[in-house]
């Protein structure tokens, strides 16, 4: 087995029990070891394959905390920005888009973080009300079609808003699978899918299954302040990962 095919499925597995655990990593952490090992033409579109299946995979699970209502807003919004993303895929460098996106993530964990340690967690966010949840949801959906980056606004978002761990997730994973399927069909109809997404995707099956299955089980038995602390911290994770 090369190495490269190691560092994939390893990117993969740890992706996916990011993914069960806390409902929107995969993107951001498998991005982080894809795109150093393909071009940005064939990462994109098993992330966003990969990803999807993860979301179906581990909604199913968590079927019973969805929040529909109150996740309306942001599919709104994401309905119109996942189609922008997907075409601007084949005008920008989605590894710069990547890079920013880290930079921002680093940024927002690091400051909650510090927070946290000197016990000043601030308000919630009441600002802006579902306006504001659409508008992230657009930003969310066009992140989403330009490289499977849907959930890292809509999780910073819910955490601003200060939603316990049922309600944030009952809300930003449905988005996520929405987002995620709607830039999967585009990319599919963009012909951004080659013989090879197929084959890899088939090979990293059963360690998106394992590593999805474990991610769920560690999330039903984390406290409501250490999912938090998990949550940021993957968040840290993922921006670095982005980053190096």
């Amino acid at each position: 087995m090369s190495s490269d095919l190691l560092w994939l499925l390893a990117g993969g597995f740890f992706a996916a029990f990011a993914a069960g655990l806390a409902g929107f990593a995969f993107a951001l952490i498998a991005s982080g070891v894809w795109y150093h090992l393909l071009p940005p033409t064939e990462a994109a579109p098993l992330v966003i394959a990969a990803s999807t299946l993860m979301q179906v995979g581990t909604l199913l699970s968590l079927r019973r905390v969805v929040q529909w209502r109150a996740a309306a807003p942001f599919l709104v919004g994401g309905v119109f920005g996942v189609p922008l993303g997907t075409l601007a895929l084949a005008h920008i460098d989605a590894r710069t888009l990547g890079f920013a996106v880290g930079v921002l993530l680093i940024l927002y964990a690091g400051w909650m973080l510090a927070r946290l340690a000197l016990r000043r967690a601030p308000a919630p966010m009441t600002a802006g009300g579902r306006g504001a949840d659409a508008a992230v949801g657009f930003a969310g959906g066009v992140l989403g079609g330009v490289g499977g980056f849907s959930g890292a606004l809509p999780t910073i978002w819910c955490d601003l808003r200060g939603w316990r761990k049922d309600t944030a997730r009952g809300v930003y994973q449905p988005f996520i699978l929405v987002m995620q399927s709607l830039a999967l069909a585009w990319a599919f109809g963009a012909g951004l899918f080659g013989g090879g997404t197929g084959e890899r995707l088939l090979l990293l099956l059963p360690v998106l299954a394992l590593g999805g299955w474990l991610g769920v089980r560690a999330f039903h038995a984390a406290t409501a302040e250490r999912y938090r602390l998990v949550l940021l911290a993957l968040l840290l994770a993922s921006g670095l990962s982005l980053v190096a």
